[in-house]
């Protein structure tokens, strides 16, 4: 699978999951099986191969037969993954630990009682309380209580430029609005379009707005909206926000056809690999697409810098927006509670650092640092890592974060702001409007 489809799906799974019907518990017994082996759900892409040696690793150590119990991962087709895991939490059968995107994407179980809390346990366990990034630990939480154990690599969302047409037009990476203007000037005088954006998917619009609420208004104006209170919408900071796109939009930041472009069919990235584009703001997933599509230019124009402050805002430089990575979370119906927590914390290990590092990811761990030469890239992984390690805040991607029923319509309103259907007042009033 392309490494744009991958975002593509994670997001559009997320949304599918569409309702709390049918989740309440039911059967007198948990999920566990009467041999002690517990199941455990994982989106089934070729990432999978990490969480299957794991497992293996677990089922024969010390901690599994103290513990009296082993795991037995069932990988779950990415299509099918949400649909089966909502069916799967309505039934005597439920798994006793799964696979998530954190937010939105588990509230409707949260709000039915079958997500474990794990605040305390992590606050008891210094290996579950010390071995992951803080900020990432912290998204994977709701209400501010802790649900998810980080288990895959991260993906915050980075401002990649092509260093050739910087260095041949004299500009520098934005560290301030004020710089991103100026050159988003230069660059339009020169004939090239300062960014590229794959409008038609679009997802891409939806970084913008995310780092914009940040900057201007701080993390905690999407944490309220996160945590159920749709009032948020209306914060200075998100009219704000609003006012800025249309301003990048009008001033032909994105070009004139930014609608018609995909970044699921490559369009987005040809579009800055070719010089078209000077920048593109995009997951960290980025890098693997131009280096499978474009090497050469990867390896030696592509350069990437965080999104550039704005100035008299909140927001802090080092926040980060995107993908903080996925979770594992436990069912509160669990036959053995101990083994499924045991299992967890194989997730803080070196090892499976080292295998996350292999299969071309970055690690959420605090000691992946000294790993990360063995990385297929250890430049960027470097930077992303120390991006996200010294990041205070990480802000979910907000159609993984709101309630799946909301993200959809929140995506529609999106699009009706950058191609002009709509404007800024009008869009925030509609997002206040979603449940």
């Amino acid at each position: 699978m392309e490494t744009y489809s991958r975002r593509w799906f994670l997001g559009a799974g997320t949304t599918a999951l569409v309702s709390a019907a049918g989740l309440t518990a039911c059967g007198s017994g948990g999920p566990g099986g009467s041999d002690g082996t517990l199941t455990a759900f994982v989106y089934g892409d070729d990432a999978a191969k990490v969480q299957a040696k794991a497992v293996s690793r677990f089922n024969d150590s010390a901690a599994a037969r103290e513990a009296k119990g082993r795991v037995r991962l069932e990988k779950v087709p990415g299509a099918e993954y949400p649909a089966k895991l909502r069916t799967a939490m309505g039934s005597p059968n439920a798994p006793d630990v799964f696979f998530n995107w954190g937010g939105g994407s588990i509230r409707a179980y949260q709000e039915a009682g079958q997500v474990l809390d794990l605040t305390g346990t992590i606050a008891a366990d210094p290996v579950l309380k010390n071995g992951f990034l803080p900020s990432v630990l912290a998204s994977g939480a709701l209400g501010g209580r802790a649900y998810g154990i980080p288990m895959r690599g991260m993906q915050p969302v980075i401002l990649f430029y092509n260093r050739t047409l910087f260095a041949e037009h004299g500009l520098k990476p934005p560290a301030t609005w004020d710089q991103l203007l100026d050159n988003n000037a230069r660059l339009k005088k020169a004939g090239i379009t300062p960014f590229a954006l794959g409008g038609a998917d679009i997802w891409p619009e939806l970084m913008w707005l995310e780092y914009l609420v940040d900057r201007i208004g701080g993390p905690k104006v999407f944490d309220r909206i996160k945590n159920g209170d749709t009032a948020g919408w209306g914060d200075p900071a998100v009219v704000k926000a609003a006012r800025t796109v249309r301003e990048l939009v009008d001033g032909g930041a994105f070009g004139k056809g930014f609608s018609s472009v995909a970044y699921t069919n490559g369009g987005a990235p040809a579009a800055l690999a070719k010089g078209k584009a000077a920048m593109h703001l995009m997951g960290s997933w980025e890098y693997s697409t131009q280096l499978g599509k474009f090497p050469d230019f990867a390896r030696g124009h592509l350069g990437w810098c965080p999104f550039p402050e704005f100035e008299g805002g909140a927001g802090d430089i080092r926040n980060v927006v995107g993908n903080p990575t996925n979770y594992w979370s436990v069912n509160t119906r669990t036959g053995n509670k101990d083994a499924a927590l045991a299992f967890l914390r194989t997730c803080a290990s070196e090892q499976y650092a080292r295998e996350l590092i292999a299969n071309g990811d970055v690690p959420a761990t605090a000691n992946a640092d000294k790993l990360l030469d063995a990385s297929p890239s250890p430049e960027f992984a470097r930077f992303q890592y120390r991006m996200v390690r010294e990041a205070p805040a990480f802000t979910l991607s907000w159609d993984q974060a709101v309630d799946p029923d909301a993200a959809t319509p929140m995506l529609t309103e999106v699009n009706k702001l950058f191609v002009g259907k709509s404007s800024p007042e009008r869009f925030v009033a509609a997002l206040k409007e979603l449940k």
